[in-house]
């Protein structure tokens, strides 16, 4: 079986997906980074990913909304929301279009990598 490894990671905030990669490599994760909803919508290759790490508030469109077009394009990877902006309306939004975890910025490390792990394990 192949390393399904590769964390696909969607933010605009270039800090956010700096901080974010080197997290993630020091994890033993590969990661495959994208400024924007644009950018991301470019990348076809979902089998090599292990999950996406979403911000929900991209400059350029929703990141439930990209959540939304995956689901409706048959993609089924597990989703793992950030988002500096928490509002009870969003977590709903969010949880109902389906994730595993809502992190709200800036978040732990833990609280990032151990719904990574339970994906990895096949726990989630």
């Amino acid at each position: 079986m192949e390393d399904r490894r590769a964390i696909l990671v969607v933010d605009d905030d270039p800090g956010t997906l700096r901080s974010v990669k080197r997290l993630l490599r020091e994890h033993g994760y590969d990661s495959i980074l994208f400024s924007s909803a644009e950018s991301f919508q470019k990348h076809d290759d979902f089998e090599h990913a292990l999950c996406i790490v979403l911000d929900i508030n991209l400059n350029d469109e929703s990141g439930i909304e990209v959540r939304h077009r995956l689901k409706d394009a048959g993609i089924a990877l597990p989703v793992i929301y950030i988002t500096a902006n928490d509002n009870h309306a969003t977590r709903m939004a969010a949880i109902e279009s389906g994730c595993i975890a809502y992190l709200t910025k800036p978040f732990s490390a833990k609280s990032l990598i151990e719904p990574i792990q339970k994906i990895s394990a096949g726990l989630a």
